[in-house]
Parts: structure tokens; C-alpha cells; sequence
């Protein structure tokens, strides 16, 4: 296992109490070690002090007989201007404590804040109007690639780390920076905390239990976005515009949350929900409004989250291409590129990957019929779109032909469509494992 060890009093702490434990395992027959990481900021001009201390601490440690080691890597750059140094440092650190432990095959990684910590991260919140998210602080644990963060005393006050350090007599470094009133986390251990806790002796658990609570709410509103989800989502990935009148506007805001979340990839800013919630059901079908590299539009009884094109340097031209292989094949002319999955499955959108290893990629002409399924007729692209409620900006990307079977000189066979997929007379044909293609469009 691993800590996250800077050398200060809590992880000092945290450190040696964990080593202590992996030596008692090992009387029964455990073989453990605690791996501490160290990330050098390059900040202070004594950072370089703190590092050689923990390598003598290591050295002291193992000479007592407790199974550390040591690992620190430096970070690289600095904050430019303007930048917030507090989350420069934060997200540098984190990145680098996620490199160390996968190189050193560590699963956990434990980290030494506690109950007080907490609070202040509940008040900071608050202060800045956070929502529930925010209130709900840090948690006890969280799984980031493979790794799990643990923090084992975020319950145990302050106080009781205190009492470990000093009865133990373990060294420590003291960081100057905290005393730097620039930083709002020492703005409020300096000034406001004394007044606070002089005031209110046990604030330190009423705001860190305040913390519990709205983690525990933030759950419950994320199981009621998941049944939500699956009652609302209209195909493709979209939202039933129905929602906007039959539920609730704090339950629409939390499905909308999160459905957002899913498409941006991150929490949607509080302004895009709140002009959704107010706007969308108002709006003429069409209307449109810009997330980043996406646009949510409102489109047939539904609301879609669709990609903004970029566009072509030149315009397109056919090409031949091999997608017989699985992965990402990238189509800069196309400004996008195609996944390819080998799929065990049957489904009807496979297709073996001898009929992907020379396909033709081609513009739209106007000509071309899309058999949505067996027995029924072919239909234009256009019709074909509509009917299966797909935008005009839903459409992007080649389509997909192979070279009839038998004399040359035949047209191609159209195989795949954007947002359709396969054509019915295409399924299932070929050798090989069977395929599964699918358009990735860049995004503005």
C-alpha cells in the first residue's frame, strides 16, 4: 500500500502509524510494505530540505525495523499568471501520486486528512455558494483508475493526531506557506477558525457530520437520476421533452445534471442547466443551445446533446480504407475517425471483417437507398434520417460502400450510414470475426 507522504505532521503521522501496523501483520505472517510518495512542488526554496529529511526518516524507519520505502517525483512547469497556485499544485499532485503508485503496483493509496480538514472543506464550500456536491466535501474513499483513495481519519479530530506526533516524538516539516494569508484555507485557519471554535467547541463535528449528510443526499439523488435516466432517454442519447411538464423542476434539474454530465463529460456549468429548465419547453423545434464542444438541441419530442463539426480543410473525396482491424481508424479529411469493435455477441449490426478490409468512403451524392431492415423496402438517406429522427447535424461523417461481388465494373454496395448503421442487405456477410463500426466526429 502507499501514502501520500509531503512530510508535514499529518502524513508524518499517517505514515508511521500504517508502517506500524504492516510490522505487527508481519508477525503473523503478512508481508507488507508501506510505500510513501512524495511529490517535490518546486515551490518553496526549502522543498529540496524536505525531501533529504524524508529519505533520513526512511532510512532511521527501516533501521527500527518498519517496512517503508520512499518514492517522489517532481513536478514540471509552474502556475502561470494568473493561475491559482493552491489548484495548480492540487491537480499537479494528484496526477503525479496516480504515476507513482501505478509504477509501483500499489491498488490504495492513503491519504491524511481528517475531521478537521473536512469541516474546513465543507466551510470553504459553502462560502463560495457551492451545491450538494461541494458540501459533500471529500470522500472516505474513491476509486481513480484502478486505485483507491482512502482517507482512514477523516473522522478522527485533529486533536488525537496531535497527541500521536508529540507522544511519539516523530519529526516533522513545517510548510511557511501556511502561514500565507493569500491562500482562503489559511485565511480560515488563521482568522476565522480561532473565532469559530472559541464560539462553537464542537463545530469541528457538527460541520464535518454536515458533510456526511450531504454526501448521503448526493447519493440518493444520483440513484433517482439513474432510474430517471432510464425512463426518460429517448434514442439516440436523448431526453423526452415530456419531462418538461410531468416532473418536478428540482427533479428535472437533477436528470438534467446528469444527463448532461454524461454527454460533456463533466459537471454542465449551473447557467447551461438553468437556461435549459427555463427555455426548453418554450422553444421552437430547432432551437439550439451551445456546451462547449457540443450543442444541445431540441429536435422531434426529444433533446439531443450533438457534436459541433469542425470543418473540412478540403472538401471530401472518395478513399479507400482498411477497417478490418479493430480500433480507432483516424479520417483527418472526414475530421473524424472510425471505432471498429470485434463484437461475440449476434446482433444485427455486425458484419464479418473480410467485407471491412477495402471499403470505399464517400460523400453523400443524393442517389443512394438505406434498407433500414429485411423485408423492407430501401428508402433515401434523407427519408431514412427522418424517419429514424436523426438531425442534420447528426449525419456527419462518410458513407460506406464495398465493391459488389462478382464482374467488376459493378457499382458499390452501400454499407454503412452515419446514425444508421448497417445496411439490412449487408448483415452479417463476410468472413472473420464479426464487426461493429461506429463514427466518432471531432468536435469544435
Amino acid at each position: 500500500m502507499a501514502v501520500a507522504w509531503s512530510g508535514g505532521r499529518d502524513s508524518t503521522a499517517l505514515m508511521h502509524a500504517t508502517a506500524r501496523c504492516a510490522q505487527s501483520l508481519a508477525h503473523e505472517g503478512f508481508a507488507l510494505r508501506v510505500l510513501g510518495l512524495h511529490v517535490h512542488h518546486g515551490l518553496s526554496p526549502r522543498a529540496d530540505d524536505w525531501l533529504a529529511q524524508l529519505q533520513h526518516q526512511t532510512q532511521v524507519w527501516l533501521a527500527q525495523g518498519l517496512p517503508v520505502a520512499l518514492r517522489w517525483q517532481h513536478l514540471s512547469g509552474s502556475p502561470g499568471p494568473g493561475d491559482s497556485v493552491e489548484a495548480w499544485a492540487r491537480e499537479g499532485r494528484h496526477v503525479a501520486l496516480q504515476a507513482m503508485a501505478e509504477e509501483a503496483g500499489a491498488s490504495l493509496l492513503l491519504l491524511a486528512h481528517h475531521r478537521r480538514d473536512q469541516a474546513e472543506t465543507w466551510l470553504l464550500q459553502a462560502l463560495r455558494g457551492a451545491g450538494l456536491a461541494g458540501l459533500s466535501a471529500m470522500p472516505q474513499q474513491q476509486a481513480r483508475g484502478g486505485l483507491v483513495w482512502a482517507r482512514p481519519w477523516l473522522d478522527q479530530p485533529r486533536g488525537r493526531i496531535e497527541r500521536y506526533v508529540q507522544a511519539l516524538g516523530l519529526d516533522h516539516v513545517e510548510d511557511e506557506s501556511n502561514a500565507d494569508p493569500r491562500f482562503s484555507r489559511n485565511r480560515l485557519r488563521l482568522k476565522l477558525w480561532p473565532v469559530l471554535e472559541a464560539g462553537f467547541p464542537e463545530g469541528e463535528a457538527a460541520l464535518a457530520q454536515s458533510a456526511r449528510w450531504a454526501q448521503e443526499a448526493g447519493e440518493l439523488l444520483d440513484e433517482i437520476a439513474r432510474q430517471d435516466l432510464r425512463a426518460w432517454m429517448t434514442a439516440p442519447s436523448g431526453l423526452d421533452l415530456k419531462a418538461w411538464t410531468l416532473l418536478s423542476r428540482p427533479r428535472l434539474s437533477n436528470l438534467l445534471r446528469h444527463w448532461l454530465r454524461a454527454r460533456l463529460g463533466r459537471p454542465a456549468p449551473a447557467s447551461l442547466v438553468s437556461r435549459l429548465l427555463d427555455e426548453v419547453g418554450a422553444a421552437v423545434p430547432g432551437a439550439a443551445w451551445p456546451a462547449g464542444g457540443l450543442v444541445i438541441q431540441k429536435h422531434k419530442g426529444s433533446l439531443l446533446a450533438l457534436p459541433v463539426p469542425l470543418p473540412a480543410p478540403t472538401p471530401p473525396v472518395a478513399c479507400r480504407m482498411d477497417l478490418s482491424q479493430p480500433g480507432l481508424h483516424d479520417c483527418p479529411q472526414w475530421c473524424g475517425r472510425f471505432r471498429v469493435d470485434v463484437v461475440q455477441e449476434p446482433s444485427s449490426e455486425l458484419v464479418g471483417s473480410s467485407l471491412l478490409r477495402n471499403v470505399i468512403l464517400r460523400p453523400r451524392e443524393g442517389s443512394e437507398q438505406f434498407q433500414r431492415a429485411p423485408g423492407t423496402p430501401p428508402r433515401s438517406l434523407k427519408k431514412s434520417w427522418q424517419a429514424a429522427g436523426v438531425p442534420a447535424q447528426g449525419r456527419s461523417g462518410p458513407l460506406v460502400f464495398v465493391d459488389s461481388p462478382g464482374e467488376s465494373g459493378l457499382p458499390a454496395r452501400l454499407l454503412w450510414v452515419p446514425a444508421l448503421g448497417l445496411d439490412a442487405r449487408c448483415r452479417g456477410q463476410g468472413e472473420g470475426p464479426l464487426m461493429r463500426l461506429t463514427w466518432l466526429p471531432d468536435a469544435a
